[in-house]
């Protein structure tokens, strides 16, 4: 059977020009200078063409298994746990967690083109649109992103949840904690445990979600003052001094959602890893994480002083990131508030008091700062209801020219024509 030889253009122009040395076409020498080689080689190419004809062009290291090539049970193992316990990694997340738990060192690259010759599927980046770029903000602290991604970041062993994220402008230090659902006391709650670690910032970036942008209709007092109606969040940040600024679209506040594509990629296998299924685990377990996660993500900002203000003393936070609500005080010292009925102790000669909610589940009235006494009143009389009579029927006169009827096997209603001659 005749060798069927595969060789690339290089060496079909090395063999032509080997064929014309041995056939007295050229000299050795002309043929060094034609292939770029010297003399000495072309005795060599020429001894194993005439040795092994046109097989003798070709490298010998052709089809050889290399001696740093990794062995078959090592890719047969990697390839298994991308299969198995790291379905859903993309190569380089696999790359980290091979080298961190099993101690296997496989670059990205080769899994990459493993996953192709295995016909394994992976998510692979988008081409991003154009945008004009933002210069970073200078000092750590001066510019905060924040946003909630809603996503099922337990992959099924528990309900979907939300994740209140933070990233620094300038540093793109991240912080996070877990929630059921996106609201004002998540919001408030998670800005306090910021605060706690970090200090207060300079400003705040968020999105026009009803919870970080008031929409109500401002009073005739607000337009008066040319004041801006803002929600519950945005109130008790203002009593902190903290700026806000809302993004009219998502890529306005790209480093936040990028950040949250990255996480959704990457948390959600680190808990899946250590079978985290409830959210104080999975807040604590960030605790760990986003330490780690800086670390390795965060950048240096171009100026080093921190704009983060530290909490003056006596201050509580608890006080001012509260949902304040105004309730009217009847004359009886009353007041209705979430269908509940609260009793004031205290003798104020107000019309209205604030009812303030409490991160802790707390409730406080309030009236111009001074925490009034109350309790609940759970037993209230029950109105005696009267059984309704039935209300008399005053029926139409046969003669009268709007009574209607409905002819047999009819379903339209029509005026009897000797009623309405009798009418006219």
């Amino acid at each position: 059977m005749e060798e069927i030889l595969t060789m690339s253009q290089k060496e079909l122009k090395r063999l032509h020009v080997i064929r014309k040395v041995i056939d007295k076409g050229i000299t050795q020498k002309e043929a060094a200078e034609l292939l770029g080689l010297s003399q000495r080689h072309i005795r060599r190419i020429v001894k194993r063409v005439r040795e092994e004809s046109d097989k003798g062009i070709i490298h010998r290291l052709r089809g050889v298994r290399s001696h740093r090539a990794i062995a078959e049970a090592i890719k047969h193992k990697v390839l298994s746990l991308c299969k198995g316990i790291y379905a859903g990694f993309n190569p380089t997340f696999a790359s980290e967690k091979f080298f961190e738990r099993d101690k296997i060192s496989v670059s990205r690259e080769t899994i990459r083109q493993w996953f192709i010759a295995e016909g394994i599927r992976y998510q692979k980046r988008k081409a991003r649109p154009h945008r004009q770029w933002r210069l970073r903000k200078a000092h750590c602290g001066q510019m905060v992103q924040i946003d909630g991604s809603h996503h099922d970041w337990f992959e099924g062993r528990r309900a979907p949840c939300v994740l209140m994220g933070y990233i620094d402008d300038a540093t793109s230090r991240v912080y996070g904690r877990f929630y059921e659902y996106e609201g004002t006391m998540p919001a408030m709650s998670s800005f306090k445990h910021y605060c706690l670690k970090y200090g207060v910032p300079q400003s705040l970036y968020l999105d026009c979600h009803p919870t970080y942008k008031g929409y109500k209709t401002p009073s005739i007092e607000d337009e008066l003052f040319n004041r801006q109606v803002l929600s519950q969040f945005g109130t008790a940040l203002e009593a902190l001094g903290v700026h806000l600024i809302h993004a009219q679209s998502a890529p306005a506040k790209g480093r936040i959602e990028r950040l949250f594509k990255t996480l959704q990629d990457r948390l959600v296998k680190e808990m899946r890893l250590r079978d985290i299924r409830s959210i104080p685990e999975a807040n604590k377990f960030l605790g760990w994480y986003l330490p780690v996660f800086n670390r390795k993500f965060g950048v240096v900002a171009s100026q080093s002083e921190d704009l983060h203000r530290p909490l003056p003393e006596g201050i509580e936070l608890d006080a001012i990131l509260t949902v304040k609500t105004v309730r009217a005080l009847r004359n009886d010292f009353t007041v209705v508030h979430e269908g509940k009925l609260y009793q004031v102790e205290d003798a104020v000669r107000a019309d209205k008091v604030v009812m303030e909610e409490r991160l802790n589940g707390t409730l406080f009235i309030t009236y111009k700062g001074r925490v009034l006494r109350y309790r609940q009143i759970t037993q209230r009389p029950q109105k005696i209801q009267e059984a309704r009579k039935p209300r008399a029927r005053n029926p139409a006169a046969m003669d009268n020219p709007w009574r209607m009827f409905r002819l047999p096997g009819s379903h339209k209603t029509q005026i009897s024509e000797d009623v309405l001659a009798g009418a006219l």
